[in-house]
């Protein structure tokens, strides 16, 4: 998995099993979701993921901050 190419932009703190966490989630509410899932790093430097419909469309501040898409 190529999970160090999208964290790169992140720096080296990056925290690569909060990112493979976040990935699984995303995953796993794919299977139920009709929505775009996301994954944001937030402000800790982990990440989150965020289903679409949860927000309609994503305000800026947040499409500045996804890392990957599932």
């Amino acid at each position: 998995m190529p999970a160090t190419l999208n964290i790169a932009p992140m720096g080296l703190k990056a925290d690569q099993a909060a990112f493979v966490a976040a990935l699984d989630q995303a995953h796993a509410r794919s299977f139920h979701s009709y929505y775009t899932q996301y994954i944001l790093a937030d402000d800790e430097g982990g990440y989150i993921a965020v289903d679409e419909g949860d927000y309609g469309a994503l305000p800026q501040a947040m499409l500045d901050r996804v890392i990957d898409t599932c």
